[in-house]
């Protein structure tokens, strides 16, 4: 589960990233099996995997160099940690990996979580009920004791998380840095359900399960490609007197391009979010069609709430016209699900900026995340 304290710990720790070793490491002929996903390479070899994770704030450096191992009997080249799969036990550091585990048909590997009280996937948090499944407590205190008791394969962190792995290394657990959260495109992200497969054993059913998403997602952004008017549309809210945009090549800038819009930032450099203040904001998207937010509360966002939040929010064209897309993200399951249905993300945009695209399978369509603030 991702959270504001996040953006402190990824700021601490930019500089945690291993460097790559000029590795005695054996990699066999072939390409990169993966495709959209940037932060980690997958290539096929005798043993198994060889899986390099990428650092995500210096593609220069490495997080890690891995071997998968399913054949004991064939050598494996010097360099690598080595994991044997299917792994029979990990534990997942966020929703994103547990979630695909999930889905996959393969969550009795999966031991232990972390953030438990914000689950609301119904089947995960009846499993933690029981205790087949542990809450490993929060990111910044994560029960290390807990882990060490549940002997897991792997540990599937954050990288974030703590830059020197130091309280994790005790575990005796193969620490594997999941950095599906960094990729900046949406396919990309959902890519790693491909990893998953590998370290569930479940190869053929993650490929083809991420080939199904890949054709709709691709299928959707195809009809938008050549839209003669692209509303215009801003993102997100204030957060302690500071108002963070994301940067004109960050994950959120590639959906509402793919859906036909057009990003007030979509100039800006950034793959990340660009701190501003309300001045700039109010400069440049005032007249915007659409503004999109993420409402993290238990109760619904309305616009008279947002008034009494910040009046400077009444001054916006979309707030006047009511046209603020808001995601509620407790009760669409929004950090579980939807980094695994980009396709779905994509045609709630759709939805919303050019309606009559939807035809075909995807006629009557009603939006899964967002909806129209009332």
């Amino acid at each position: 589960m991702k959270t504001k304290t996040q953006v402190i710990l990824l700021l601490l720790l930019l500089g945690a990233c291993a460097p790559k070793t000029k590795e005695n490491v054996v990699r066999t002929q072939g390409d990169n099996l993966m495709r959209h996903a940037r932060n980690v390479t997958v290539f096929k070899t005798d043993y198994g995997y060889h899986m390099d994770v990428i650092c995500p704030w210096d593609t220069t450096l490495t997080l890690g160099h891995f071997a998968l191992v399913k054949d004991t009997t064939k050598a494996v080249g010097e360099g690598l940690t080595q994991l044997r799969v299917p792994v029979q036990s990990v534990i997942s550091f966020s929703a994103t990996q547990w979630a695909v585990f999930l889905r996959l048909g393969e969550i009795d590997r999966v031991k232990g979580i972390l953030e438990g009280r914000f689950v609301t996937d119904t089947t995960m948090c009846s499993l933690l009920a029981q205790e087949k499944v542990y809450d490993i407590g929060t990111e910044a205190a994560a029960d290390i004791e807990r882990m060490i008791q549940l002997q897991p394969d792997a540990l599937l962190y954050s990288p974030y998380f703590d830059g020197n792995q130091g309280g994790l290394n005790v575990t005796g657990a193969v620490l594997f840095p999941f950095a599906d959260y960094m990729e900046n495109t949406p396919l990309g992200r959902a890519e790693w359900i491909r990893v998953i497969g590998i370290l569930a054993g479940c190869e053929d059913k993650a490929n083809a399960w991420f080939d199904d998403i890949e054709r709709r997602y691709n299928a959707l952004s195809g009809l938008c490609a050549n839209v003669e008017h692209r509303p215009t549309v801003f993102s997100d809210l204030a957060f302690n007197g500071q108002w963070y945009v994301a940067g004109g090549k960050s994950y959120i800038a590639k959906l509402f391009a793919d859906a036909g819009a057009d990003y007030i930032w979509k100039d800006n450099p950034s793959t990340a979010s660009v701190p501003m203040d309300a001045e700039s904001i109010l400069a440049k998207a005032q007249k915007a069609d659409y503004w999109r937010v993420i409402n993290s509360n238990p109760f619904p966002m309305t616009y008279e709430s947002l008034a009494k939040e910040n009046p400077v929010y009444l001054l916006f064209d979309a707030f006047k016209n009511h046209k603020i897309i808001v995601c509620d993200i407790l009760s669409t399951g929004y950090f579980e699900q939807s980094q695994c249905e980009p396709d779905l993300l994509l045609a709630d945009f759709i939805h919303f900026f050019h309606p009559e695209l939807l035809t075909g399978e995807w006629a009557d369509y009603q939006p899964k995340y967002y909806h129209l603030m009332e």
